[in-house]
């Protein structure tokens, strides 16, 4: 491939990426597509046959993505797993406030719509949650030694993407943040309550004469 055909294919990659996400799949015409990405229709059926095989690019685009757009912006400027995790759930809210809740998470969308009548691209859709939920497994593994031995790292990032996704679901919904803003404060407190309970843990295993003599340091 040219590097001027990979430009008019990444082009219309990017014009259905925008596209589905802001009006689904289903609605979104491939001539719209087309207009989107100033190309002319023929090279769109050039690069993609079928509608079917531009999602699917789409989808593997949007696994490429999930890192340098979505999380590494975080990442780097927030050091602490659990606060990462808790970013990330602002940053899909200040999302839905600079659309007025018409962009909700992109990968939740398509499942929704297509899981059931397009099931060759359910293993990319499965794909893009999963890689998702690593990333924060791996936050909760990196916090492991606040949380308790019996913390499941992997559990609790399927809890955040439930939690995040219905969140996300009731405040277009609703068309305002209260649904959503409870989720996560109720999430919060979860996760907190988990590292009260270790904290409270490693304190009852610290003898009470180290524990005294510590006070006794700190008073002095």
């Amino acid at each position: 491939m040219t590097p001027a055909q990979q430009s008019t294919r990444d082009k219309l990659i990017d014009a259905a990426m925008d596209l589905f996400a802001y009006q689904g799949y289903g609605p979104t015409g491939l001539s719209e597509i087309a207009r989107k990405a100033d190309v002319q229709q023929g090279s769109l059926y050039h690069f993609f046959p079928t509608k079917e095989e531009l999602l699917s690019a789409v989808l593997e685009r949007r696994k490429v993505l999930l890192w340098p757009e979505v999380l590494q912006p975080i990442w780097d400027s927030v050091d602490d797993p659990i606060e990462r995790i808790f970013k990330l759930l602002d940053q899909y809210r200040q999302m839905l406030q600079m659309t007025e809740f018409s962009h909700g998470c992109p990968i939740g969308n398509l499942a929704i719509e297509l899981t059931e009548s397009h099931p060759n691209s359910r293993r990319l859709i499965a794909e893009n949650f999963t890689n998702w939920l690593k990333a924060i497994e791996q936050c909760f593994h990196e916090a492991s030694r606040r949380l308790p031995e019996s913390a499941d790292a992997k559990r609790l990032a399927i809890f955040v993407l439930t939690t995040m996704e219905g969140a996300v679901m009731l405040a277009r919904t609703y068309r305002d943040f209260r649904a959503y803003d409870a989720a996560v404060a109720s999430l919060r407190e979860y996760i907190d309550a988990l590292i009260e309970m270790e904290t409270n843990w490693n304190a009852s295993k610290t003898p009470s004469s180290v524990r005294s003599s510590s006070s006794k340091k700190r008073r002095a």
